[in-house]
């Protein structure tokens, strides 16, 4: 089918029309012409990927990864880089307008890093093919649960991404070459660890073929016979992990199987942006909810009289409250609460905050809106993952509790994906 795409998703396809129809087409882009295959087709609408591009739009490009299009870890290698980022951009203003009926007062300019070679934490897939002659390590493939045949991965940190045939080899090596089923992916700012998903003991002769190429290759491995739990180290016996904000002179311990941002580049900029949105100072009484391990928590301490951090899980929290104390940072508290119900009673909320910085999971922070309304903070900075949970709480915040949404942008925290990080200023006088 030959159509026109005069629009873009808010997951990067094209949009169509054929047959009374509108078909989403996956490699397509705004302007283009094309012809495409049918994939999937619905009563209201289709699925289809693009199959010849009669016309092509001037930000189309040569995709770099020879995987692209079959895995499913990307889907904007086929647009300009530049013009990558200001689709987000479109798909974070629109969101605002249609799902919040909000619409920023200044737009904020994008913070963007490196293309390639950026992504530090991921989970790849493993698996022992007959039929291909081989151990596959990769992403799954798109619409598929199958994992992509890739020799590399132009996204992934080089000390990965470069070596995904070396990692096949060696599991293919392996007694249990079919008994690993999962490589967790950790880059520090100094190692690669990888957490090898073992669903039988390993036996002697593995673990030392595992060692020999962790020497080798200058790897840390771990292994996770079970749960998150049971990880524990192979090579060497004592590894940890950790990365700095140099800005605010602090370090983070965290461990392999822990949530950490993903793009490095991207996260050093980040923490000092929405610092200044939130105007900080030194007679400041912070409250960082969602806080994680205290990605934001620590460096506000750096510059604020007292900060309070808040987070659902108990092992993050003790986290938080290590990295505190591994930087001498005495001003912060870490607590834990399920931040979905009331917590007015709670001792930490009922000392009054100056300033708010939220960054919830995609869910979003609709059930915290209230209460956080409810503190009167001049300033709230809310850092999202998903623009349409933020545009909802947006809406919450201006439309029934007073707040003007000042400024907002996107931050590109996952390059040639579809993935929109978005960062958002609230004031209230």
């Amino acid at each position: 089918m030959r159509v026109t795409i005069h629009g873009l998703t808010h997951d990067g396809r094209g949009v169509a029309h054929a047959n009374d129809k509108t078909v989403f087409v996956e490699g397509a882009l705004k302007g283009e012409e094309v012809s495409f295959l049918y994939v999937e087709q619905h009563r209201g609408y289709d699925v289809g990927v693009v199959q010849e591009i009669h016309q092509a739009s001037p930000l189309r490009v040569e995709p770099k990864c020879a995987a692209y299009g079959l895995c499913g870890g990307c889907s904007l290698q086929h647009m300009e880089e530049g013009a990558q980022i200001l689709a987000k951009q479109e798909v974070l203003l629109e969101s605002f307008e249609r799902i919040g009926k909000v619409r920023p007062k200044a737009v904020l300019p994008p913070l963007t890093g490196p293309h390639w070679g950026y992504r530090r934490k991921a989970r790849l897939g493993v698996k022992e093919v007959a039929a291909k002659g081989r151990v596959l390590v990769g992403f799954r493939e798109k619409r598929s649960a199958y994992i992509a045949n890739m020799q590399r991965c132009e996204v992934l940190h080089p000390s990965v991404g470069e070596h995904l045939e070396e990692l096949s080899a060696l599991i293919g090596s392996l007694q249990a070459s079919n008994r690993i089923c999962q490589i967790e992916v950790a880059v520090d700012d100094r190692q690669t660890a990888l957490v090898l998903r073992n669903l039988d003991p390993l036996c002697d002769e593995d673990k030392a073929k595992l060692t020999a190429h962790a020497k080798a290759h200058n790897l840390c491995l771990f292994l996770q016979p079970g749960g998150t739990e049971s990880v524990e180290p192979l090579w060497p016996e004592q590894i940890q992990l950790s990365y700095a904000l140099p800005e605010f002179d602090v370090r983070f311990n965290f461990t392999p199987v822990g949530f950490t941002q993903v793009n490095t580049d991207i996260n050093r900029k980040m923490v000092p942006y929405a610092i200044d949105l939130l105007q900080v100072q030194p007679h400041d009484r912070v409250l960082d909810l969602f806080c994680g391990i205290g990605n934001f928590t620590l460096p506000l301490a750096r510059r604020a009289k007292e900060v309070v951090g808040v987070e659902g899980l108990d092992i993050l929290v003790q986290r938080g409250r290590e990295n505190a104390a591994l930087n001498s940072i005495t001003n912060v508290e870490f607590h834990v609460a399920d931040l979905a119900k009331a917590v007015e009673m709670l001792p930490w909320w009922g000392q009054g905050f100056d300033k708010v910085l939220l960054d919830p999971a995609r869910d979003g922070a609709m059930e915290a809106i209230p209460h956080i309304a409810k503190l009167g903070a001049r300033r709230i900075v809310y850092v999202s993952c998903n623009p349409a949970t933020l545009a909802r709480d947006a809406g919450l915040l201006v439309n029934e509790h007073g707040y003007t949404l000042e400024s907002a942008g996107v931050m590109d925290m996952f390059p040639h994906t579809a993935h929109v990080e978005s960062i958002a200023l609230f004031t209230r006088k």
